[in-house]
């Protein structure tokens, strides 16, 4: 009780000090233009091309299926290790990865989705999860810049 009376008010001051994250507001069509590009080959080039990219930027491909289109792929896991320490909370995020590529009339579509994934678990087997996709569309810039060099790379050899 005693620990819990000490966490109490740095759990509060912690809580009001947090700043609210910013709303973006895009419509469904500007965020499906911002997580797709098309291009003029074949699938089984865009494919394993989507996939080497995300294993340059440091995801884990945990499966794949050129049949589908499909690939999901993980980022390493990282700790909040003062919350664990201070609060008795552990905290451990990652941005998970989904790709789904599909040719149509010889062009090969690739749709991106990242998504930041924050899971909470406390000493009183209290478990939370907060899933929030990203919408800056740097992270995708990046993933598509690389996916066509990987692509021309590919196409050229």
């Amino acid at each position: 009780m005693k620990k819990l009376l000490l966490i109490f008010p740095i759990l509060l001051v912690s809580l009001t000090a947090c700043q609210m994250e910013p709303e973006i507001n895009l419509t469904p069509l500007e965020i499906q233009s911002m997580q797709t590009r098309t291009y003029d080959n074949k699938k089984e080039v865009v494919f394993p091309s989507v996939m080497s990219v995300l294993q340059d930027l440091g995801y884990a491909i945990k499966s794949a299926d050129i049949n589908t289109g499909l690939i999901t792929a993980e980022s390493t896991a990282k700790s909040n290790a003062a919350m664990k320490f201070w609060l008795g909370i552990a905290e451990v995020s990652q941005t998970t990865a989904d790709s789904f590529i599909e040719e149509i009339n010889g062009r090969t579509k690739v749709r991106m989705n990242f998504i930041n994934v924050v899971k909470q678990s406390s000493s009183w087997g209290q478990d939370d999860r907060k899933d929030q996709q990203i919408l800056d569309p740097v992270p995708y810039q990046n993933a598509f810049e690389k996916i066509e060099n990987a692509i021309f790379i590919r196409a050229g050899s």
